[in-house]
């Protein structure tokens, strides 16, 4: 293994240490572990606290900010963070109007959060939540019970956000996130994997002609393998299955073109060409595509498209104003 690292024990804490250092006006790490806030706490509006495991980056501290995230809790690779952390996290930005939890739909996350909000609601804070479940590769995987939460969950980081930001209530905004929930859809490939630091070893292994179809973001296995093939073939083969879960005949979408870690953004504007053509093609109208590394899995060689329907609200929401490290 060849990593740029000083110690398997320290990849996550130092990580965030450097995301701190790095965003100073955005962001500070609490001493309980590594959860992120905002460096300026918003008061009288909904907090939104996301999290999961670390290895996503810039998911999910690099979307603490105005507009999105008030917190983000970081567990091991892979490995959702302890009831404890998201709890801290929780107590540090909870306002008077409540706390929304985002979370992805992967067994530990939804149960630990569970447990924090429990805890929380114990101190009086009043907690909600959503569970974001936007892969429609599988039903069920090795970590979860019904679809995963994957790249898609950062619309509902954006548009709760800017939801929050407006004052709404927290039912406003836990019914915004949830619309959006509803509304995205995703899916993605990959050509190689990656390796979790402390495992040393790539968590699966890919021929060299092989493509894993419907892969998590864990590298936990799609529907299947089968040799590569052209970047327009594979766009074809996930929008099929994209546009056969939702109808999105004559409406305006928001597109993803999400990079998993070790994709190099030519390769991204590859797919996204197609990704426009054939939803030209379709008179399905493009509002806004985001193109880059929003929710990655380390260094694996692959990649996601989400498609989230667009109504006039969340148009406006998409658009207002953010200013977080990974999202400007």
């Amino acid at each position: 293994m060849k990593k740029f690292i000083n110690d398997t024990a320290l990849v996550e804490e130092q990580m965030i240490l450097g995301m701190v250092k790095a965003y100073p006006r955005h962001l500070k790490k609490l001493d309980c572990g590594n959860v992120v806030v905002r460096a300026e706490k918003k008061e009288g509006k909904v907090a939104l606290i996301s999290g999961g495991g670390s290895g996503h980056e810039p998911a999910h501290g690099g979307f603490v900010g105005t507009g999105m995230l008030d917190a983000a809790v970081a567990g091991p690779v892979f490995t959702s963070p302890t009831p404890d952390q998201i709890y801290e996290g929780i107590k540090a930005v909870a306002t008077d109007a409540g706390v929304l939890m985002i979370v992805k739909n992967y067994t530990g996350d939804v149960m630990n959060f569970e447990m924090a909000a429990e805890m929380a609601e114990m101190e009086g804070i009043t907690v909600k939540h959503v569970v974001t479940n936007d892969d429609v590769a599988v039903k069920d995987s090795l970590y979860t019970i019904g679809r995963r939460g994957v790249a898609g969950t950062v619309f509902v980081h954006k548009i709760a956000g800017a939801m929050a930001e407006t004052g709404a209530d927290l039912d406003k905004v836990q019914a915004t996130a949830q619309k959006v929930i509803d509304n995205v859809r995703t899916m993605g490939a990959a050509i190689e994997p990656c390796t979790v630091p402390a495992a040393g070893k790539p968590g699966f292994t890919l021929s060299d002609d092989e493509m894993e179809i419907g892969i998590g973001i864990h590298g936990e296995p799609g529907t299947h393998r089968e040799p590569v093939k052209k970047a327009d073939e594979i766009v074809d083969m996930l929008l099929s299955q994209i546009l056969e879960d939702i109808d999105y005949a004559g409406s305006e979408v928001a597109v993803m073109i999400n990079g998993a870690g070790g994709t190099p953004l030519m390769e991204l504007y590859i797919i996204n060409n197609r990704v426009s053509d054939v939803l030209a093609e379709k008179g399905i109208r493009i509002h806004k595509t985001f193109v880059g590394e929003y929710m990655t899995s380390i260094e694996m060689q692959g990649f996601s498209i989400s498609l989230l329907r667009l109504d006039d609200e969340m148009k406006q929401l998409l658009d207002a104003a953010a200013d977080t490290p990974a999202w400007k």
